[in-house]
Formats: structure tokens, sequence, C-alpha cells
């Protein structure tokens, strides 16, 4: 009773800013799909869309650096308000001038400015959870993100994608969530510091989790960005398209818990290469499934979708396993922007196998990442011994965000076992 009242009492809260934070994710979502069918009706080629999907990801991971920079001059509200302020006007440009290197440059804007919002929002978060309850709110804010992604897919069927209408809506998304945000009695939080990445440091302690990030970022990162032109390629309708779109985020929020939780007990390599093969094979279906029964990579997607966004959690989880624990932030940090290299890269990669050998080819893409990341995975097995269950940290839903996010992270709390707990990264690099 006391337990649930104190739950109650931690996210009652913080629930305008979980408000904000979907509405703002809803719009970003909806973004991603409608800059890919309007691409496709405007007959960009798979390289070009591919470039300019890859540029909100490039600004995503500049906005890591600059953003900080940005608060510690000037205040967590006023850059905060405006960044708030140009990240509405992008979608708007969108709809504007249809042009690929305007585009481009527009999609680059919005990634530093989203990063930068995403860190006020988390920040805030971190400043109203106690770090008992930070689990919670993490687990709370991830289920959020997921779920607004999805919808926002749907999102598409509002209005003539052709035209003004979904744009709009997207920038009308953008500035409702600032509303429940800056109305939110919170004290204003410490500006994040920008990370310090050393990549040698990352791939010393673990090969394989780095490797993983890096691969996760590359399928997700075309996934989204090439998504919605894959399916309105393979012959899918508006509403199918969205359902695609959202079954396969969906299965991520749905699957990634069970497999991640399965992962605690058994040889997280072992289940990560059963992931990358089963993902892999789902992939070869679901290039297979227009020709044969359209409607099944509806389902095909919501599997996929458990297994691609398990690979992030389950890399992260694995890098915690054989990390000391005081340097958990540092190295989480490092893995979130090796994940956003590879998101920036998947896009542009994807976009020329899908010009070579026509839309449906992303899906033998994902396929040959994931069996590289397998065949990998097996390598890395005979290089180490595997980790004692004793050893190894909880699994915890992950997703995108910014090094704020990193802080809920209830595996970043410090422990009474801290001081005494091994630090297997030096023994043996996983």
């Amino acid at each position: 009773m006391n337990q649930s009242s104190d739950t109650r009492s931690v996210l009652l809260p913080l629930s305008s800013l979980f408000l904000g934070v979907g509405l703002l994710v809803v719009g970003v979502g909806l973004l991603f799909s409608v800059v890919g069918l309007r691409a496709g009706m405007a007959n960009f080629s798979g390289i070009t869309l591919g470039l300019v999907m890859s540029a909100y990801y490039v600004g995503f991971v500049v906005g890591t650096y600059v953003c900080p920079l940005v608060i510690r001059r000037v205040g967590h509200i006023r850059a905060f308000a405006a960044m708030a302020s140009v990240a509405s006007t992008m979608p708007i440009f969108h709809a504007m001038w249809v042009d690929p290197w305007f585009w481009g440059a527009l999609r680059l804007v919005t990634g530093v400015c989203l990063v930068g919002l995403y860190m006020a929002m988390e920040s805030w978060l971190n400043t109203v959870a106690p770090a008992a309850q930070r689990g919670k709110v993490f687990g709370a804010y991830m289920t959020v993100n997921f779920v607004a992604l999805a919808l926002g897919q749907w999102l598409i069927l509002v209005g003539d994608r052709l035209g003004f209408v979904p744009f709009a809506m997207v920038s009308v998304m953008f500035s409702l969530a600032l509303i429940p945000i800056t109305l939110t009695a919170v004290d204003e939080p410490e500006p994040v510091p920008a990370p310090r990445l050393s990549l040698r440091n990352l791939y010393n302690a673990s090969p394989l989790g780095v490797a993983s990030v890096f691969a996760s970022g590359i399928l997700s990162g075309a996934f989204f960005g090439m998504g919605a032109s894959y399916a309105q390629g393979v012959g899918l309708d508006d509403s199918n398209v969205a359902s695609f779109m959202a079954a396969t985020i969906l299965g991520g929020a749905l699957f990634q818990w069970p497999v991640g939780h399965y992962s605690d007990t058994h040889d997280r390599r072992v289940v990560l290469a059963w992931v990358s093969t089963v993902a892999a094979a789902l992939a070869v279906a679901a290039y297979f499934a227009p020709q044969v029964w359209p409607v099944s990579l509806m389902w095909i997607g919501l599997a996929y979708g458990g297994m691609i966004f398990a690979i992030y959690g389950l890399a992260v989880a694995h890098v915690n396993d054989v990390i000391d624990s005081s340097r958990l932030l540092e190295f989480t940090g490092g893995l979130l922007l090796v994940h956003g290299a590879g998101s920036a890269l998947g896009p542009t990669l994807a976009g020329l196998m899908m010009d070579s050998l026509g839309a449906a080819s992303l899906m033998l893409f994902f396929a040959a990442v994931l069996v590289a990341l397998a065949l990998f995975t097996l390598k890395r097995m005979r290089a180490a011994a595997p980790i004692p269950t004793e050893a190894k940290a909880e699994f915890v839903l992950m997703g995108g965000g910014s090094q704020a996010v990193l802080q809920m992270d209830p595996r970043a709390q410090p422990t009474d076992d801290d001081a005494s707990a091994p630090a297997p990264a030096s023994a043996q690099p996983g």
C-alpha cells in the first residue's frame, strides 16, 4: 500500500512531463514517415532520401556536443525555448519547398534542436525523480517513447500526405509539447556535461558491445529513415504503411523486456546471436512477403521489431556486465554516441542498396547487417568466457535519448557493494 502510494507520489507530478515527451515523440515519429512518403512521391532516389534522413542523425550527434554548451551559456530555460521555437518551424519549411538539399539542412537543424529538447526534458525528469524511484521513472519514460512513436505513424492518415497538413500537424505536436513542460513547477536542472568519447577505451572494454550498438544504430536509423519508403515501394497503401511502421515499433516495446529478462540468466552473447539470427530470418521473410501475402508484413514487422529493438538494450547490458560500475555513465554515454553514428550511416547505406535492387531490398540490407552481427558475436564467444550470472547487471529497457537520460538508468545508482565489486572489464573484454 505504502509502496503503491510512493510510486503514485513520484509519477503523478511527472505526468505533465510525460505528456510533453509523448506529444514531442508523436511528432518525431510522424515527421519520419511523412518525409519518407513525400520524398517518394517527389521521386527522390534511394541514396538521396538516405542522405536526407542521415542528416537528422548527424544533427543529433552534433547536438550532443553543442547543446550542453548553449545551455551552460544562456541557461536551461532560454536554451529550451529557443530550440523548441526553431524545431517547431522546421516541419513547415519542409512543406514550403520540396528539395533534397534544403530538406537535408532542415533535418540537420531538427536533429540538433531535438537532442537539446530531449536533454531538457530528461534533465527535468532527473531533477524530480528520487534516486530510489529512478528505475520506475526510466521504465515509464521508455514506454512513453515507444508508444508515442507508434501512434505518430497513424497520423499520416490524417489529411493529404502530399500537402501541407501532415507537416503542420508535426509543428502543432512540437508546439503543444511545450505547454505541459514549460508549465511544470520544477526547479531548473543542472546543465548536462558534453560527453567525452574514447572509441579505443570503449572497444577495448567490450568489442562486442561497441559492434552491437553500432549495428543497432544502422538498423534503427535505416528503419525509421527508409521504412515508410520501403512500405510504399512494395505496394502498401497509406493505412498499411502506418500499420507496418507502428507494428514494428510496438514489437520493440512488447518483446524487448522478455528477451532482456531471459538474458539475465543466460549468456547474453548467445541471446544476442539468436536474436540477430531470428531477426535476419524475419527480414528475409519480409522480402518475399509482399509477393505472397502483403498483410503478413504487419505480423512479421511485429516480431522483427521485437528482435532488433532488443539489440541495443542487450548490448548495453553486456557492457555493464564487463565494466567497473563506477564507469557506467562514461561507457553508456559513449555507446549512445556510437549508436548515433550508426544511425547516421544506416539510411545512406540502405538507400544505396534500394537504388540498386529496389525498395524491397531494404530487408536484404537488414538481413546482411544482422548476419554480420551474429557472426561477430560467435567470434567473440570464442575469445572470452561467459560472465557468471551472479556478476551480471540487470537488463533495463533502452531506447534513444540524450546523455541526460542515462542518469536515470537504475544500474547507474551506487550500491553498498560497489566498493567491493570486481572490475571484470580489465580481466576479459567482452
